[in-house]
């Protein structure tokens, strides 16, 4: 496999640097902050996600769900009768979901899933009607359980021992864990066999543990700190040589700070889906057919392409399978 950096595309690079110190959270964490606002507008260029952008396009034209079909799940149900969608995550990822700076609505791809499944759900307008609650690795499962949120939309990796304790729908994106470093030091390192020896960190409770335990041999000290924002000022200021989690994560980081790179290519799969109380009837079949309506309709893509798009350089992936889950 052939090395390959990802980097934000230069009107990303300049943005986040002029406004934002240091986002990016997703599989593993949850922090809260301000940054540029990511839509990708018609000329591809980052206009805010306001009203004639890519973003606010793909969301003008999501679908709304009949209304036996809401009627149908009594968790949608609900939500159509309070009038708003409740949704655990973050608002401090460039890529994925990061808080306006100008009063509009969070854009990214998980704001974007966020605000097509609340305009699903409660119809036009409805992805106005949103609350967003902060979420951390330690608090996402028990804010799902006792129903402070409706759902958790979070790059919220998919693991057997997370659907022991709640049900995910999806996955809507695959992703995986990958390796950051700083950008002086991309040139040396392109894997996880060339991490052999070096000081790494992640966040606690996360993917990246695993997955440095499975394929990185005889690492030097191995650092779990409690977000990404500890983890990018370790990596920083040189108390690690790489950080590793999910790509997801990463690229927001790289997209928000031109200090650190996201090197080589993913080397475990992580599958995103939506945190969803086991107790929330009908709660999982509702989303999963919510998401393959906006794959079929091609808003998927075009969602993408408005968000992660604007900081990879290659196509638009082949979305996955809702309902396919790891065994």
């Amino acid at each position: 496999m052939n090395p390959t950096s990802f980097r934000p595309r230069r009107r990303a690079v300049v943005a986040a640097a002029a406004a934002l110190p240091l986002v990016g959270l997703a599989a593993c964490a949850s922090d809260t902050g301000d940054g540029p606002d990511l839509g990708g507008g018609a000329d591809g260029g980052s206009d805010g996600g306001g009203e004639g952008s890519a973003f606010a396009d793909v969301i003008a034209s999501g679908p709304v769900a009949a209304e036996d079909a809401i009627a149908g799940s009594a968790w949608a149900a609900a939500i159509k009768e309070k009038g708003q969608l409740i949704r655990g995550g973050t608002v401090a990822n460039q890529v994925f979901s990061l808080a306006s700076t100008t009063g509009g609505q969070p854009t990214g791809f998980d704001a974007g899933i966020t605000q097509l499944l609340a305009k699903y759900i409660l119809g036009e307008g409805g992805e106005e009607k949103v609350e967003y609650i902060d979420t951390t690795v330690e608090t996402r499962e028990t804010l799902v359980q006792n129903g402070t949120v409706d759902c958790v939309i979070a790059t919220y990796s998919i693991t057997p021992e997370r659907l022991e304790v709640i049900d995910f729908a999806g996955p809507y994106y695959l992703s995986g864990t990958a390796i950051q470093v700083r950008t002086e030091d991309a040139e040396s390192i392109s894997g996880p066999e060339d991490l052999t020896g070096k000081n790494l960190v992640t966040q606690a409770n996360s993917t990246g543990i695993q997955a440095i335990e499975e394929f990185v041999t005889d690492p030097g000290d191995v650092q779990t700190l409690p977000d990404n924002e500890s983890c990018v000022a370790a990596l920083k200021q040189g108390r690690a040589d790489a950080y590793v989690l999910d790509q997801g994560v990463l690229l927001g980081n790289s997209a928000a700070d031109p200090e650190v790179t996201v090197v080589g290519e993913p080397f475990v799969d992580d599958p995103y889906g939506v945190g969803l109380a086991k107790e929330a009837e009908g709660a999982v079949d509702f989303v999963n057919t919510f998401l393959q309506e906006i794959i079929d309709s091609g808003a998927w893509e075009q969602l993408w392409t408005a968000t992660i798009g604007e900081v990879m350089d290659t196509e638009a992936p082949e979305p996955p399978t809702p309902g396919e889950l790891p065994s």
